[in-house]
């Protein structure tokens, strides 16, 4: 039997693992509930780890997501007790970015599991590198799972249409702030909360407010998706841009889904997969984008779009996320 524990979680990445869970046919220890007050979720927590105990047995399959605080060694630990295994996707490494641990004590809790899945080539070189023994799987790119419908594939608008979605405070993406003094021959859309910029209608960059993952999906226009992180125009920087080395940001799964082709740094992680299914571009430097635009043909466009829309179907249907777990059964020789 293959079991998982669900945690109820603002985070749609983790959900959207839950769901697919599900739909696999793993069975739940937590209680069902949409509740995310800390208290809850730490009881959830607290229940399910006991029920390890009493359903997990000798053969059985644990999956847990990472990170899952205090209680992920506890439930490792307990369901190889009882003769099981465990499944571990990690979503974010906390030594990384947070530093809220050491790498060598991040790789002590990971080493728990029987079999992990990263994100991507260099997240998995980055943990074997300090120390990483287990099984390693790469999962290439989060799903993203909704009913919405992306919008039909269309030609390049002339200006260039891009769009940035996520947080647009000055300490997590000065960059933004510094957009108007460099485009020309394309236009900034941005979605979210709290851009501070005063514009006019000769503007480049337009704030378009907030929209829900299934609102973004059925009704943005646009025809990149800008994924960058940090305050420089010239490489992402900072702490949340210095991890795009490593991360797979679930951001290029949003724009994806929507059938937007994506724009990302060329010494990001996804680099090489962006262009190896041909689902975008790959810039130095911010400043770089007038030129790189302006040399796209309306063919190329074309096809980088039609990837774009059928990325978006598998993204929709949890393939990703589906191989990798069936491929953690395999390797763990778990039989159906």
């Amino acid at each position: 039997m293959n079991y998982y524990i669900q945690i109820p979680s603002p985070n749609k990445a983790k959900d959207d693992v839950d769901v697919l869970f599900a739909k696999m046919g793993y069975a739940n220890l937590s209680l069902a509930s949409a509740c995310h007050h800390p208290v809850w979720r730490f009881v959830t927590r607290l229940i399910a780890i006991a029920r390890i105990l009493t359903h997990v047995g000798k053969g059985d399959v644990l999956c847990l997501q990472y990170p899952m605080k205090k209680f992920y060694v506890i439930a490792c630990r307990l369901t190889h007790l009882k003769g099981g295994r465990v499944i571990t996707i990690i979503h974010d490494l906390g030594a990384f970015r947070r530093k809220k641990l050491t790498i060598g004590e991040e790789n002590r809790k990971l080493e728990n599991t029987d079999f992990l899945i990263v994100h991507n080539e260099k997240m998995k070189q980055h943990l074997q590198d300090n120390g990483c023994r287990v099984p390693i799987f790469c999962l290439d790119i989060f799903d993203f799972l909704t009913e919405a419908t992306p919008r039909p594939a269309q030609p390049l608008h002339h200006p260039c249409r891009v769009v940035f979605a996520g947080k647009l405070a000055r300490w997590r993406n000065e960059f933004l702030y510094h957009l108007e003094e460099i485009a020309a021959n394309w236009t900034l859309d941005v979605y979210g909360d709290g851009f501070a910029i005063d514009t006019t209608e000769k503007s480049h960059v337009h704030p378009r407010g907030s929209l829900t993952p299934n609102e973004f999906v059925n009704n943005v226009e646009a025809d990149f998706g800008l994924v960058w992180d940090g305050s420089s125009l010239d490489e992402c920087d900072g702490e949340w841009g210095r991890y795009l080395l490593i991360n797979n940001p679930h951001k290029t799964s949003f724009y994806l889904r929507a059938g937007i082709p994506v724009i990302v740094w060329d010494k990001a992680a996804m680099a090489p997969f962006v262009q190896q299914e041909g689902i975008g571009i790959c810039i130095q430097s911010i400043r770089k984008l007038n030129s790189v635009l302006a040399s796209i043909t309306d063919d190329q466009y074309a096809r980088l779009r039609a990837n774009a829309m059928a990325f978006s179907e598998k993204l929709g249907s949890g393939y990703y996320t589906q191989r990798a777990f069936n491929e953690g059964m395999k390797v763990l020789n778990v039989k159906d």
